[in-house]
């Protein structure tokens, strides 16, 4: 079986030169090209038309989402990996959207980093594991946002109220101070908040509020 040839797309020559050597230090890779911004990057995949690609994601000119689009276009039997610092949830789901095998943080391990590039030039996916609860949280918020939506949610004054105490953090007791209520009283609110959004907690009506623009220079 012949080696897995691989090309290396960062901007940072450094990491590069540490990657290459690591990786050549495996009998089945090679490493047969580098490139520093994502438009070298899907010239040279051109050229040499390499088994997978290890992708940076923010990078000068052409970024990474961007030199991805095109790989996966142009040559979709090519493996791309996304190799980065980033993790945000944004950047996950676009680089998966997009046609990625994979989206590795550049901290993991050497090990990890090779059985990644194997398992992924055999058509797994594969992800480092601290990203797996930000892919979940990704895919969860637009769908909770769409239930919100549908069901024309209503919260009274009052409960407006609270809800945007809740999302600065005030206790039931904080907020039945400010507000001169009894605390069984803010706590029958929150209950009734809670059902009308149909969530469990007070973070996930703090998180609500947030996002629908309820907290003051939140938007």
């Amino acid at each position: 079986m012949s080696n897995i040839r691989i090309l290396l797309v960062d901007d940072h020559s450094l990491f590069r030169s540490g990657i290459k050597s690591l990786l050549e230090s495996q009998d089945d890779f090679d490493v047969v090209g580098e490139a520093n911004d994502g438009l070298e990057g899907v010239k040279r995949a051109k050229q040499l038309m390499p088994d997978i690609v290890l992708l940076d994601l923010h990078m000068p000119g052409t970024s990474g989402l961007e030199a991805l689009q095109m790989l996966t276009e142009d040559m979709p039997e090519i493996a791309v990996l996304m190799l980065t610092v980033s993790e945000d949830g944004q950047d996950l789901m676009q680089a998966l959207q997009n046609g990625a095998r994979g989206y590795l943080l550049k901290n993991i391990e050497i090990d990890f980093l090779v059985d990644s590039i194997r398992r992924a030039v055999d058509g797994e996916s594969v992800m480092s594991l601290q990203m797996s609860s930000v892919l979940l949280e990704a895919v969860r918020k637009p769908i909770i946002e769409k239930k919100f939506k549908k069901e024309n949610i209503h919260l009274t004054p009052r409960e407006s109220e609270i809800i945007i105490m809740l999302a600065q953090g005030e206790s039931n007791k904080s907020i039945a101070r400010i507000l001169g209520l009894a605390e069984s009283t803010v706590k029958i609110h929150v209950q009734g908040i809670l059902r009308k959004l149909k969530i469990t907690s007070r973070v996930q009506a703090a998180v609500y509020a947030v996002e629908h623009g309820l907290i003051p220079n939140s938007k």
